[in-house]
């Protein structure tokens, strides 16, 4: 094993400093202690809801911290309400409170927050961007980040340790997205499910922090647990330019550090490359796409977020013009990086050549604004680029660097970047950032937050009643859907159905609606039911909505041929049966409207790791497997994690 004889690398040490509970064999849980918590203003309002209902008093990690970043575009009351209603709980709470405006949660977590050495969890996945600095960061539904915040361990199966060994330095015209686009371009949207992905190697002296950041926040795409770096002289950079060099603590692996899997990538050898539309794992290299009529390009997110990422961009263009067929949009990250984008004089490039700048927030990565014209090529330095979650349906969402996206924007068409008749970009970025955290507000004292009042509008919903798992049931299949549906066509992001991200019950309108318009309505009709689902059911983003839209309307049942971990721990924690086929050929055999029975519910899944499933309409049985633990069979039995905390309050008084 790689922590046996052999020394121990970075992945290791992180868990290993802050194990709790079992041991780190791989496929075994674990629980890990919780210094710091992230979330978001699409997901965060549900995790208040929560901390309500836990009754929490103050949280009790390190350093919490809500965000607003998402839900930027306020077409009517909801948005603000809602962000009202964030800060009130961050003040009730003691968290952290970053305004609208402020920075998209990962980038401007890492400049003001990260420590290396330190765990987090957030409800976004990808938070997994801060392992750029040394941290152990994992994204993970809400409710187990307020659990997080009530000071409960997170719950993980160990993973395998992917070591991923960098050599060589990037060519010009490449940069960050490009090593991550290879990973995918290799290994798919599958690659990394049940692995932490650490980067070591001579190569990585070569990337700063931030290119760390591009590298590690799209290994959520991959289906990783998490990515790490080690924190060394480059990390030390960063922090030393955001004035927090005395959070400094340096992480190496063991000189003789062994891994799980292993991988290698010459980073003087890769080209430009780019995702096809409509998945991020479809990757060729941009010349077999070359030519292609380019209608919009979207600069900006978590994904592309450094000062560099923008300066490039307005390197290339500048003293140009946009073509007259491309809308080039730019997504500041944050509002300090904007102000040295613009001390630099590369805001002023970009809107001479034609650019527009839009205000700082994930914005048309999450759906939120920038749609795109139905069957044009749209091509954006997002993560993701999962059917319809532009916001609009039939959209051809490619996923490139900057560089690339820069040359589209002045061609009109897919190019390659070494093809445009420049010098590369030479971009001088400032030794020492523009720190203002006058919007952040910090937690005030616990005695003035205990006076805190949540500041509800009509638009705050409560979280649904959710009744105990049945020992036995016979429901139908509502919908039955193929491989790597993500959590967007589970239910949909975007402007029209995130206002509602905090009334579950009209949030539920839009479930499944991407892949059949059908679905709320005859949910509804049927009640309690099932879904059918093929591989890496779920993948995505970790919006815990798309397991509690469902579970409002009468979800019970998921049987599918595998699950992302995220969806899969989401579905459990609001009480939802995820099995899989233990014969992937079965899934074959079901239909829609078929009628499934399973009986002894709770004896079985105590008697071992497999269940008969009947499905009636045909007169066959089917074996499907479970891998709930002792502690997740309680969950799911309880109907979710938080009936069973009533319940054990309960039997305490």
């Amino acid at each position: 094993m790689a922590d046996g004889t052999g020394g121990r690398n970075v992945a290791r040490k992180l868990i290993a400093s802050h194990l709790v509970s079992g041991e780190m064999e791989p496929g075994t849980e674990i629980g890990v202690h919780v210094d710091q918590t992230l979330t978001q203003d699409a997901t965060g309002t549900m995790v208040m809801l929560e901390l309500e209902a836990l009754d929490l008093d103050r949280v009790k990690t390190d350093v919490s911290v809500q965000y607003v970043d998402h839900n930027l575009l306020q077409a009517d009351e909801r948005n603000m309400a809602d962000h009202i209603f964030l800060r009130s709980a961050a003040r009730r709470y003691g968290l952290w409170y970053s305004k609208p405006g402020n920075g998209v949660s990962h980038p401007t977590h890492m400049q003001r927050f990260g420590v290396p050495g330190a765990t987090m969890v957030g409800s976004d996945s990808h938070t997994c961007a801060a392992g750029s600095l040394g941290m152990l960061a994992i994204g993970v539904g809400g409710l187990e980040v307020a659990m997080a915040m009530a000071g409960e361990p997170l719950h993980v199966t160990m993973p395998e340790i992917w070591g991923v060994r960098l050599t060589g330095e990037l060519p010009p015209w490449l940069s960050a997205k490009d090593v991550i686009l290879e990973m995918l371009r290799r290994h798919g949207v599958r690659g990394g499910v049940n692995r932490i992905i650490e980067y070591h190697g001579p190569g990585i002296a070569a990337l700063t922090a931030m290119d760390r950041h591009v590298i590690a926040n799209m290994g959520a795409e991959l289906g990783a647990t998490t990515t790490v770096f080690p924190s060394d002289e480059r990390v030390l950079e960063f922090l030393r330019a955001e004035g927090r060099e005395d959070d400094f603590t340096e992480i190496a692996a063991d000189p003789d550090a062994s891994y799980d899997v292993t991988d290698e990538i010459d980073l003087s050898g890769l080209e430009p490359l780019i995702a096809r539309p409509s998945s991020p794992g479809d990757v060729v290299p941009v010349r077999e796409a070359v030519g292609e009529e380019v209608h919009q390009v979207v600069v900006g997110s978590s994904a592309n977020p450094g000062l560099r990422d923008f300066a490039s961009v307005a390197a290339i263009v500048k003293g140009r013009q946009v073509h007259p067929r491309v809308s080039l949009d730019v997504n500041p990250t944050s509002r300090q990086i904007l102000v040295d984008l613009t001390r630099m004089g590369a805001t002023a490039d970009l809107v001479q050549a034609g650019a527009r700048i839009h205000q700082t927030g994930c914005m048309g990565c999450i759906g939120m604004g920038q749609a795109p014209a139905i069957g044009r090529n749209s091509l954006r330095t997002v993560p993701r680029n999962f059917p319809g979650r532009s916001g609009t349906r039939d959209d051809r969402v490619w996923l490139c660097s900057p560089e690339t996206a820069a040359a589209a924007a002045l061609t009109g068409r897919i190019t390659d970047p070494r093809d445009l008749d420049m010098d590369p970009p030479a971009v001088r970025l400032p030794e020492k950032s523009s720190v203002n955290i006058a919007m952040l507000e910090g937690p005030p004292p616990e005695d003035e937050a205990r006076q805190v009042e949540l500041d509800k509008a009509p638009s705050i919903g409560v979280l649904p009643e959710l009744d105990p798992l049945p020992d036995e049931f016979e429901i139908p299949v509502a919908i039955k859907v193929g491989d790597d549906v993500s959590t967007d066509e589970i239910l949909q992001a975007g402007a029209r159905a995130l206002p509602f991200r905090s009334d579950i019950a009209r949030l539920a309108d839009f479930t499944f609606v991407q892949l059949d318009e059908g679905y709320p309505e005859r949910a509804r009709e049927a009640g309690p039911h099932a879904v059918v689902g093929g591989r890496n059911y779920g993948q995505g983003s970790s919006r815990e909505h798309a397991a509690i839209a469902p579970r409002h309307l009468g979800l019970r049942l998921v049987l599918a041929r595998g699950y992302a971990r995220i969806h899969w721990q989401n579905l459990v924690n609001f009480g939802i049966l995820p099995l899989e086929f233990a014969d992937g050929a079965d899934y074959d055999r079901v239909e829609r409207g078929d009628v499934l029975r399973v009986e002894n519910v709770r004896e079985a899944l105590k008697a071992g790791n497999e269940i008969d499933v009947r499905n009636v309409t045909k007169d066959e049985t089917y074996r499907a497997r479970h891998r709930l633990s002792a502690r997740q069979r309680d969950l799911v039995a309880a109907g979710g994690q938080i009936p069973l905390l009533r319940e054990r309050r309960a039997r305490a008084r």
